[in-house]
């Protein structure tokens, strides 16, 4: 029989192991959080049997487009999901990691009707990322540009970026990955493992970091990244936040400064697959960015938003982040640039989460990435 003391003694360990657990990050490691109890909410399906969707965004009408990476652009009116694929894209290969990835709109979408998209496309046995922009009329994308094709292209399968991001200017950002070969990310001659600034147009800003620089790629803003899946713009300040794959461990949120080396594969918090044996020469080099936060062990993040909206009014100013690997959502509590607390939701409750997005209605949108993935809405 347990005495009247150890009954309080089993209920107050009981009620200690639900309650949420924060992390002051020491140096940015993070470790193991609970999900949230005090900030609840629901889980609303707005359509299902979408394969392995990538990217997301909204139109001023409220209907939603979502890329699935095989290749097809998808759109859910009114709340359902339309039967019908849009058509008039270009031709895309879904290849390894690769596919149809990101969506995103002008900015001035009212006014130019533009829509931009990330793919992979190439010939032969070589592809890449590309970029190109297009207008939605009658279901179908018309008047297509191409903007941008990285080089050289490679058959690897593996780490084709690719978010897009408009700034306050409406300069366009386009992440990439390092295509799986480590040291293209220090090669200024090359646009893999970096992040490329362009006009809307795609023409190259006369005020890029590597502008006119003989055997430098103009296009480049940023490099020394391994795979930039998440990019969000913090509207309160206008700063860029990215995060990046890390091998085994060391994945990475970093702020985007103009003309810095990131680092990798030279210095990184994490270590080859399998043998766990260091990679580079560190964690530190001088001249090369630390990151604002990492994460050991690797979460494998996708996605990533702040959020801003009315709904949830606790968490303005927060930074959202798909995980992949855990399934899960992680959110992150900043102080200016620096991350003070995560707290980790809805962990194995929907997969794999592919991409975050805040709705014009305050709602938080997810993305799953599975053969018959879901776009759910979070809302108290």
């Amino acid at each position: 029989m347990l005495t009247m003391n150890m009954k309080k003694l089993v209920l107050l360990t009981v009620f200690i192991s639900f309650i949420v657990l924060y992390i002051s990050p020491h140096d940015g490691i993070a470790g193991s959080q609970s999900s949230s109890l005090d900030k609840r909410f629901t889980i609303t399906t707005i359509a299902d049997d979408l394969q392995h969707p990538w990217g997301m965004t909204f139109l001023p009408d409220g209907d939603i487009l979502v890329t699935e990476r095989p290749g097809r652009l998808r759109i859910i009116k009114q709340g359902k999901l339309q039967s019908e694929a849009i058509s008039g894209l270009p031709s895309i290969a879904a290849k390894g990691q690769g596919g149809l990835l990101d969506v995103a709109l002008h900015p001035e979408y009212t006014k130019n009707g533009w829509i931009y998209f990330s793919y992979v496309s190439g010939t032969g046995n070589r592809f890449g990322t590309e970029v190109g922009r297009g207008r939605l009329v009658d279901n179908q994308i018309v008047d297509w540009q191409p903007l941008f094709s990285l080089q050289p292209k490679s058959s690897s399968g593996r780490h084709f970026g690719s978010r897009l991001v408009f700034d306050r200017d409406n300069y366009l950002y386009i992440t990439l990955g390092d295509r799986g070969e480590r040291f293209r990310a220090q090669d200024l001659n090359d646009h893999a493992g970096s992040l490329i600034r362009l006009h809307d147009d795609g023409s190259i800003p006369a005020d890029n970091p590597f502008i006119n620089q003989p055997g430098i790629l103009a296009e480049i803003y940023s490099y020394g990244h391994r795979n930039i899946q998440g990019a969000a713009l913090n509207s309160q300040t206008g700063i860029l936040w990215i995060h990046e794959h890390g091998p085994q461990g060391g994945d990475e949120l970093n702020i985007i400064s103009a003309g810095e080396n990131y680092g990798w594969p030279v210095i990184t918090y994490g270590k080859e697959y399998g043998s766990g044996d260091d990679i580079g020469e560190g964690t530190h080099k001088t001249g090369m960015q630390q990151p604002a936060y990492y994460w050991i062990p690797s979460i494998a993040p996708s996605g990533m938003a702040f959020y801003n909206g009315d709904k949830f009014p606790a968490w303005r100013g927060n930074l959202f982040v798909g995980s992949l690997k855990f399934r899960l959502l992680v959110r992150l509590e900043l102080d200016g640039t620096k991350v003070v607390a995560e707290e980790r939701l809805l962990k194995d409750k929907l997969g794999r989460i592919r991409d975050v997005e805040v709705g014009p209605d305050g709602y938080i949108y997810l993305l799953t990435d599975a053969e018959n993935g879901k776009l759910v809405r979070l809302q108290p």
